[in-house]
C-alpha cells in the first residue's frame, strides 16, 4: 500500500461558504467556546435530547495540540455576531491501524433546509483530505461521522456528500428499578472502584482491549486525561478488574468507566450515568469480567437513586458486546449510524 498523500494527492484549499442567511465565516478561537456550545445545545436539544455536548468536550478539543482552530474550524455569524454554524474537523493522533479525520459540527435548526449544511461539509470534507493527504504512513485513510437516526436529515447530507453508512451503533438503556443479579467473579480476579493511581494502567488496558473494535486507536494522553479529568467524569460509577497472571502478579485486566452530565436530566427525561466505555483484554474473556463491572456500576448507581444507565454498542461488535449488555437487562432505544469516506 502506499501512502495516503500519495493516495490521495494534492487537495485544493477549502472553499469558504457563501449563503444569504450567514453574514460572514471565519476561524474560530477559544473565545468562540460559549457560542458553539451553546449553537450545539441548540442542535441537541433537536437532534437527540438524550445527550447534549458539554462545554468542557468543546473546550477540551481547543486545548488537544492536534487541532489547529486557524486550520481546522470554521464558524458562520448571523448579522448580530451569534454563532449559527460550526465546522470542525479533528485528526486525533496514535494512528496504528487507521487515519481518522472526523468533522463534527452543524447548522442552527432554525436555519437548516436552506443550504448551508451542505456548504458547510462540503469545506469539511475538503480539510479533512487536506489532513489524510498530510499523512505518510501507509495505513487506509477514513473520514469518519456520525448521524443519530432521530435527525435523518443529516444521513441524508452525509449520503448526498458521498460518505457511505457503514456501521450501526445501538444506545441501550437500563431501568434501575429492578435489582441487580449478583455476578460471581472469577478466581483470580478482584473488582475494585477506579482511582486515579490506576489511570495508567488502565489507559494502557483500554487501548490494547480495543484495538479489535471497529474504528477504534489508542487514546493519546491528550484524550485520556481531558476524559478521566473532566468536569462529568464519575470515579464512584467507575470500576476497575484486576487479574492474577500464572506469574502471580496482578494487572488490570478490565474496565468501566462513567460519566454523568445531570445537565441532560432534565431533557432526557430521567436521572442516570452514562457508561462511556467497557473492556476487556482479550485474553481474559469468557470469565464473566465485563458481567462483574457492569453488576459494580449498576449497583453503584442504585445506590445513589439513580432511574437508569444508558450506553452505546456497536451492533456488530465481534465481542459479542450486545448479547452482553441485553443478558445484563439493556434494552435498545434508537440507533447511531457511522458514515465513512474511506481511502
Amino acid at each position: 500500500m502506499t501512502s495516503l498523500a500519495e493516495r490521495i494527492g494534492i487537495v485544493e484549499a477549502p472553499v469558504l461558504p457563501q449563503h444569504p442567511d450567514v453574514a460572514a465565516w471565519r476561524a474560530a478561537t477559544g473565545s468562540d467556546i460559549d457560542g458553539i456550545w451553546q449553537l450545539r445545545q441548540s442542535m441537541g436539544e433537536v437532534d437527540h435530547p438524550n445527550y447534549l455536548t458539554a462545554r468542557g468536550a468543546i473546550a477540551a478539543d481547543f486545548g488537544y495540540s492536534h487541532f489547529r482552530p486557524e486550520l481546522d474550524s470554521l464558524v458562520g455569524l448571523d448579522e448580530a455576531g451569534h454563532i449559527v454554524a460550526v465546522g470542525m474537523v479533528m485528526c486525533p493522533p496514535r494512528q496504528v491501524s487507521l487515519v481518522r479525520s472526523m468533522p463534527i459540527g452543524g447548522v442552527h435548526p432554525s436555519l437548516r433546509g436552506r443550504g448551508i449544511g451542505r456548504q458547510l461539509l462540503a469545506w469539511q470534507l475538503a480539510r479533512a483530505k487536506q489532513q489524510l493527504a498530510s499523512s505518510a504512513r501507509t495505513l487506509p485513510g477514513w473520514v469518519l461521522s456520525y448521524a443519530d437516526e432521530r435527525s435523518p436529515q443529516n444521513a441524508s447530507l452525509f449520503e448526498h456528500a458521498g460518505l457511505s453508512l457503514a456501521r450501526y451503533f445501538l444506545t441501550l438503556e437500563r431501568s434501575l428499578d429492578a435489582a441487580v443479579r449478583a455476578v460471581e467473579t472469577a478466581d483470580g480476579i478482584r473488582i475494585a472502584a477506579y482511582t486515579a493511581a490506576a489511570s495508567a494502567e488502565v489507559h494502557r488496558t483500554r487501548d490494547d482491549a480495543f484495538m479489535d473494535h471497529w474504528g477504534s486507536q489508542p487514546m493519546s494522553d491528550e484524550n485520556w486525561n481531558a476524559f478521566v479529568g473532566g468536569q462529568w467524569f464519575r470515579p464512584d460509577l467507575s470500576f476497575v478488574a484486576y487479574g492474577t497472571d500464572s506469574t502471580g502478579t496482578e494487572r488490570v485486566v478490565g474496565f468501566v468507566l462513567s460519566t454523568a452530565n445531570e445537565n441532560v436530566w432534565a431533557t432526557q427525561g430521567f436521572t442516570g450515568s452514562y457508561i462511556d466505555l467497557v473492556g476487556v483484554l482479550s485474553g481474559w474473556r469468557g470469565r464473566h469480567i465485563a458481567q462483574s463491572l457492569l453488576a459494580a456500576q449498576l449497583a453503584a448507581g442504585r445506590a445513589l437513586g439513580h432511574e437508569r444507565v444508558t450506553l452505546a454498542v456497536d451492533s456488530d461488535s465481534p465481542t459479542g458486546a450486545l448479547g452482553l449488555y441485553t443478558g445484563m437487562g439493556f434494552v435498545p432505544t434508537h440507533r447511531k449510524m457511522a458514515y465513512t469516506l474511506e481511502f
